[in-house]
């Protein structure tokens, strides 16, 4: 945050420099006086509240997420996946991974999601979007989905079009779940809110795939 450059360039990398500049703008450097770095299972206070922070790989090395123990909640960032109201439905929540580059790690990220459930929260507060609280199902959702996605992906890489098929592979599976789960909306409704997350997981997992060696 000091200098983030770093920051910027991956992001450039991620989304492009003219989605990049749509999304964000100009990163302005936090002054380092004002920043305070925590250790894993560290617990600092906000208005007498006990806030436990947890060092939380999977998504991304770097990742915190936090619980408040007074109430038994968790902001999770993108470690416990994303959730759309939209696909809400008469059987609940619909949960999905966040693969994006450049560090998403599939036995890290399931190691994350047990972690979070071993607090036994009560709600779940998810980057993108709002609150989940059917958390046993939607962990056991998001826990096997990272390893289809994961298997998905090692099948690719043996194709003549990695990333053409795996994408493909990501949306048949996306959507078969959404038909399981009672989701009406229909093709063109659902590429239009899961296209970008289909194109940025298909990446992360070419991403690690290269990065371990098994493509």
């Amino acid at each position: 945050m000091a200098d983030p450059s770093r920051l910027e360039a991956g992001s450039r990398a991620v989304y492009g420099d003219a989605a990049y500049e749509r999304m964000y703008g100009s990163l302005r450097p936090i002054p380092a006086e004002r920043i305070r770095t925590v250790a894993d299972e560290e617990v600092l206070e906000l208005a007498g509240r006990p806030l436990h922070f947890m060092h939380t790989e999977g998504h991304a090395r770097h990742h915190y997420c936090i619980l408040d123990e007074a109430h038994d909640l968790i902001f999770s960032g993108d470690s416990f996946g994303l959730s759309y109201r939209e696909f809400d439905s008469p059987a609940g929540e619909f949960i999905l991974p966040s693969t994006t580059p450049v560090q998403f790690d599939p036995d890290a990220a399931l190691a994350t999601v047990d972690r979070l459930m071993s607090h036994d929260p009560q709600a779940i507060f998810l980057t993108h979007y709002s609150r989940v609280v059917d958390l046993a199902r939607l962990a056991d959702d998001l826990k096997d989905d990272i390893r289809v996605y994961a298997d998905l992906a090692c099948r690719a890489a043996h194709t003549d079009a990695p990333e053409q098929e795996l994408r493909e592979a990501l949306r048949a599976r996306l959507f078969q779940r959404l038909d399981a789960h009672g989701v009406t909306e229909d093709a063109c409704q659902r590429d239009s809110i899961l296209e970008n997350d289909i194109e940025l997981n298909t990446q992360g997992l070419l991403v690690w795939l290269e990065r371990s060696g098994d493509s």
